[in-house]
């Protein structure tokens, strides 16, 4: 039954970018940056740089079996992979590898890697999504839709502010993970952060080696970088779900403003009249997961003294599923945007009963609906001619 659920869970890019063979690359890719790091400052032979780096690009020339086999003997898994590593280049390029370093440099460093990766991927669903809202506000940005306050008929507004209040929102959350992005950090302290063996100069080269920030000290028990991730995943997470939830709302018979329009799916096995808006509910369904993903990495958090004893650890699958699960909704959301057909008529005529009923409602004033959509649109086409 292993998959069964990926399908909707594990949907898009962000799964490959988070998965064993993405941690094993993420590692090895931090253990030759650091050696090469290490040569530039004069503590190891460039030929034993090379050496170190060939072999983690070779990863069929390492005995990795082994390193998952005993990954959990000293509690995380780079000790048997710096074995492995020191038996693949021999003797003389051994002092290469593993430069001064702990643990715990490695698999953060790595760990900003892989969430660089899967980033990427999920803010490619977000761009597409937030294109596909802001299609819909330009061709729908007068026609009239009753809003809803409390679950209930409030005023007119049009799907065109609707869409654009969509794709403001996605543009929104872009923007926060790109910050955290650009502001990602190398770690690399050594045993206790003191940096003893090594010094400021291999750091810094690391972190140029991988394109990271570097940092006046490192953050082993200080879990900002962690809790920045953490924060921008749920806040994008909250954002496609509000979207989602809109959809779905929208799309029940008894409304029947938008439908998904996919001959891939929507169908019922039980009732074949049936054209749920299954993207949308499965953008939902992986967004409500992150919330309580987003609460493991804050309470982790509190870590004690120069390496935390289970917090630390915790993380580690915590921070990837959470990857996985935004980076699913994000996929599911431009989907259903993409698929989305709008009812004008349908809308209208919801819009005219109501009027009849609410007095406030006579007259079907939108106020500045228009030109606040086309603000908004305004800034999404800023965003988008930056090249975000």
């Amino acid at each position: 039954m292993t998959g069964l659920l990926d399908g909707t869970f594990a949907r898009g890019g962000a799964s490959a970018a988070v998965s064993g063979d993405a941690w094993f690359r993420s590692l090895l890719a931090v253990e030759a940056a650091l050696a090469r790091a290490a040569a530039r400052a004069g503590l190891v032979p460039t030929t034993a740089a090379d050496a170190v780096t060939a072999a983690c690009a070779d990863p069929g020339r390492l005995d990795l079996a082994t390193v998952v086999a005993r990954a959990a003997d000293a509690g995380n898994p780079v000790p048997p992979l710096v074995r492995v590593l020191r038996d693949a280049v021999g003797p003389d390029a051994a002092r290469a590898v593993h430069v001064a370093a702990t643990s715990q440099d490695v698999v953060d460093t790595a760990l900003m890697l892989m969430s660089r990766a899967a980033i990427a991927v999920i803010d490619a669903d977000l761009a597409a999504a937030a294109q596909s809202a802001a299609g819909l506000a330009r061709t729908h940005r007068d026609d009239v839709l009753m809003g809803r306050t409390l679950m209930q008929q409030a005023l007119p507004t049009t799907f065109g502010l609707k869409a654009a209040g969509w794709t403001a929102g996605l543009d929104g959350a872009r923007t926060r993970l790109a910050e955290v992005v650009a502001s990602l950090p190398v770690q690399y302290g050594g045993a206790v952060g003191t940096l003893a063996g090594a010094g400021p100069l291999v750091r810094d080269a690391l972190a140029e080696e991988l394109g990271l920030e570097t940092t006046a000290l490192p953050w082993h028990t200080v879990r900002l970088p962690i809790a920045d991730l953490a924060g921008a995943l749920g806040a994008a997470a909250g954002v496609v779900a509000t979207v989602a939830v809109d959809v779905v709302l929208l799309a029940q018979t008894e409304v029947g403003e938008v439908g998904e329009v996919s001959e891939l799916r929507g169908g019922s096995s039980a009732m074949p009249h049936k054209n749920n808006p299954v993207a949308a509910i499965s953008a939902r369904a992986c967004a409500r997961r992150a919330p309580g993903m987003v609460a493991t990495l804050f309470a982790a958090m509190e870590q004690e003294h120069e390496r935390a004893a289970g917090a630390w650890h915790s993380e580690w699958p915590t921070l990837a599923d959470l990857l996985v699960t935004v980076g699913s909704a994000a996929s599911w959301l431009a989907e259903s945007l993409a698929c989305l057909r709008v009812d004008p008529a349908r809308m209208a005529a919801t819009a005219e009963a109501a009027a009849q009923v609410i007095p406030a409602a006579a007259g079907l004033d939108v106020g500045e609906a228009g030109a606040q959509a086309d603000a908004a649109l305004a800034e999404h086409a800023q965003l988008v001619e930056g090249g975000a």
